[in-house]
């Protein structure tokens, strides 16, 4: 398979303000893409679009307001061309014991993780697959092969992400229109503040990411685990009887690690922002609550 090249090429992301989102802008643009990042932050996007480059657009989008978020994909086509490349970036991880967690939280973590990327996925293909042509890049995780304690309902958007993928990538068989699926271990950024090392996985900063996503999207591949050793662990713990498995991943203290991150103080500053994160999503379910009918009491 010939490698694609990315020069040229108009690469939209969410959440591109900050983490994993930033550092692909910044790849795709040494790669001589045209890249458009959307995030909730208008002025932290700005800033970061600017530091990237002054021909890098920057746009506020909330991912959960998804007649917002098809009018964020227009805009990127109005002023640089139609999307070649789509990045779905855009995620929250909130960290605690499922039985503690709010209502409220599980449905902004289903809104943002996965619920944004079925749209942001659909509105791609509809765009792509005319042209017979383009790149559909999900941001997922190790957690969307494995379940770890202190993360359910993450472990469970993911889940869902790498499903999407998979299903999208053989529907699309034969159009022109790849897809990857990412899925980095634990990455230095605020949304893993607080989280430990797990033993014999190498922690991995944004630029590793987004290098291997850049990779990824030039060699038309699927599957994308970073680092590469998470593929060959994950494999042996499937192919061992569940027991067994289970105790690899307590030996390597995987089992450990976002539980004792719940009570970190690093983490209040992520935490808080996190919870701030989908207003579309959020006012649709206060919405919702509230006209829910009530049974009258004789």
């Amino acid at each position: 398979m010939a490698r694609k090249q990315l020069a040229g090429k108009v690469v939209a992301i969410t959440g591109g303000a900050r983490g994993i989102g930033a550092a692909i802008a910044a790849a795709m643009r040494r790669e001589g893409a045209k890249v458009a990042i959307g995030d909730l932050d208008a002025d932290l996007v700005a800033e970061t679009a600017a530091g990237i480059g002054p021909d890098v657009v920057a746009l506020r989008l909330d991912v959960t307001d998804h007649t917002g978020f098809t009018a964020f994909l227009d805009e990127v086509e109005r002023r640089l061309g139609p999307i070649d490349v789509l990045v779905n970036n855009a995620g929250i991880m909130p960290v605690g014991l499922l039985e503690d967690e709010s209502p409220e939280t599980t449905a902004r973590q289903l809104a943002i993780n996965l619920h944004a990327v079925i749209h942001g996925t659909r509105e791609a293909v509809r765009r792509m697959r005319p042209r017979d042509a383009g790149h559909i890049v999900n941001i997922a995780s190790t957690a969307g092969k494995a379940g770890l304690p202190g993360v359910a309902t993450y472990c469970a958007t993911k889940h869902g992400v790498v499903g999407l993928s998979e299903a999208v990538r053989y529907e699309l068989r034969g159009t022109g229109v790849d897809v990857s699926c990412v899925m980095p271990a634990i990455v230095r950024t605020e949304l893993t503040s607080g989280v430990g090392d797990a033993r014999f996985v190498k922690t991995v900063t944004p630029e590793l990411v987004a290098d291997a996503v850049v990779r990824a999207v030039r060699a038309g591949k699927f599957d994308v685990f970073v680092p590469r050793v998470v593929d060959g662990l994950n494999r042996v713990v499937r192919l061992l009887p569940r027991g067994l498995g289970e105790w690899i991943v307590r030996s390597i203290g995987a089992d450990r690690i976002m539980i004792e991150a719940a009570d970190s103080a690093d983490r209040a500053a992520y935490e808080s922002r996190a919870a701030a994160s989908a207003p579309a999503a959020d006012a649709e379910a206060r919405h919702t609550a509230g006209s829910v009918p009530t049974k009258e009491v004789p």
